[in-house]
């Protein structure tokens, strides 16, 4: 029997997270007013940072990414008859929280809003507690090598080369765990880069104009890139804010940063990074208004982010308005303006396919079992009423259309201009059949994505575009 105790590292180790991290994201989330204390709060250290964020969120412990490997060994090792300490730099009440929820823990030791029980604290901690070598400890990063110095033996838990050289300098390495690491599939799943297919709205003034020559191509295509970049961007930020749902729900619980394979500062930064770069194509489109309506998309998806998407009704309407923002954008970088026909027409068409997005959630709740959407304020029991705004606002898309075609623009734009009255009837099969296949619970909760996957959506939009191709042609 192994008489010295086992101290097990919580963050990055036993977590494939960060407390502080996931907790500082949730208090952005929930409480968006408090997000200016945090800096204020860390002037007095990371200690009362994390103990002022404890006092006003709480986390789901029982969802969190905990490295099944290391507990399995953990438990074998407690079932040997070895004392296990988990000791931690995050506050004392989420710690206290992991221990009671995983049962193998003896005793706990972490921060408690004075001091911050990380490096050398956490070092000077255990030798006092357990002496120096009397004590083995699990962890896995630079801030461990004091630690690691004072303890026994030392447990490697997804580790990098340096690292477990400079770990080897130190201490004896009893057991190493092998990192998990984040391949590029990985990476490119967070960025969702399957809906960028929104984005091609920037080319619809174009089209719909007829005004396909290289300059104003060019310039929608790096409105398309630059708009593809901000929304992965605002998607990096949109799964970091929601870990906690993703995790409850069925399918997004595998997301990159939901399952603890990529970081939350790992998130924050490539957030950083690509909308940078958003803005820097944004400016090689040589059009300033473009910048000002890629900040607008920005700021006001940001914003449904962090609160409007939590409103019954209003995350609707924001997401409508979201895609008719890239209508405008497109014009701004062509230099096209659409007009109220076509931005009508986004706006009913898109709508419908927001409440379709909800509809499809909270179906799904209801197929479960479940009342109520985790971080959102739908109910089963608002089925009907979304389904009812989603069909109305769709039909509402193609009357919009309808008389379209009685306008002068349709005349000087096709040669023949009955045959672009077959939009009609495409539209209105393609929308009913969406809100069909919703009502049957074969909708993705993304109707974007389902669209295109779906071999009838394709030809239906194929046969859309091909009417209006046969009816500008001259014969």
């Amino acid at each position: 029997m192994n008489v010295v105790p086992l101290v097990v590292d919580l963050d990055g180790t036993l977590l494939r997270s960060d407390l502080l991290h996931e907790s500082a994201l949730h208090l952005v989330s929930s409480r968006p007013a408090d997000a200016w204390r945090i800096p204020v709060w860390l002037l007095r250290g990371k200690a009362h940072l994390k103990r002022r964020i404890a006092e006003r969120v709480a986390l789901d412990i029982d969802t969190l990414p905990f490295d099944e490997r290391l507990l399995s060994w953990i438990a074998a090792e407690r079932q040997g008859g070895r004392r296990i300490v988990l000791c931690s730099a995050s506050d004392a009440e989420y710690v206290h929280q992991v221990a009671d929820h995983l049962g193998i823990f003896d005793e706990v030791i972490a921060s408690d809003g004075v001091e911050n029980v990380s490096s050398e604290q956490k070092a000077r901690r255990l030798v006092e507690r357990f002496g120096r070598k009397g004590f083995d400890y699990a962890g896995d990063s630079w801030k461990d090598l004091p630690v690691w110095a004072a303890a026994r033996h030392a447990v490697l838990v997804s580790v990098g080369s340096a690292l477990r050289r400079a770990a080897a300098r130190v201490s004896h390495v009893e057991v190493e765990f092998e990192a998990r690491r984040a391949g590029l599939g990985s990476w490119l799943k967070a960025l969702r880069l399957h809906q960028w297919a929104k984005n091609l709205l920037v080319f619809l003034p174009v089209l719909a104009s007829h005004r396909l020559q290289w300059p104003a191509l060019g310039h929608a295509l790096l409105a398309f890139l630059a708009f593809g970049l901000c929304a992965s961007s605002v998607y990096v930020v949109n799964d970091l804010i929601d870990l906690q749902s993703d995790r409850r729900h069925p399918r997004k619980r595998v997301r990159p940063f939901a399952s603890g394979l990529l970081s939350p500062a790992a998130g924050i930064a490539m957030s950083a990074l690509l909308l940078v770069a958003a803005f820097a194509v944004g400016a090689a489109t040589l059009v300033a208004a473009f910048d000002i309506w890629l900040g607008l998309y920005f700021s006001l998806t940001l914003f449904y982010t962090l609160v409007l998407k939590r409103k019954i009704l209003v995350d609707a309407l924001a997401l409508a308005a979201l895609y008719t923002l890239r209508v405008l954008a497109g014009g701004a970088a062509t230099g096209i303006w659409p007009g109220f026909w076509l931005l009508a027409f986004s706006m009913f068409l898109f709508l419908s396919l927001a409440f379709l997005k909800r509809y499809s959630e909270v179906a799904d709740l209801l197929d479960q079992g479940q009342s109520s959407a985790h971080g959102r304020d739908y109910h089963s029991s608002d089925l009907p009423l979304v389904e009812m705004f989603g069909i109305a606002s769709g039909f509402a898309a193609v009357v919009v259309l309808a008389l379209y075609m009685n306008g002068d623009s349709i005349l000087a734009l096709y040669r023949h201009p009955e045959l672009v009255w077959l939009t009609v009837p495409i539209l209105l099969y393609w929308v009913t059949r969406m809100w069909v296949k919703a009502h049957r619970l074969e909708m993705h909760d993304d109707p974007v994505v389902f669209a295109m996957g779906d071999g009838l959506s394709l030809l239906t939009i194929g046969a859309f575009v091909a009417v209006l191709f046969v009816a500008s042609l001259a014969w």
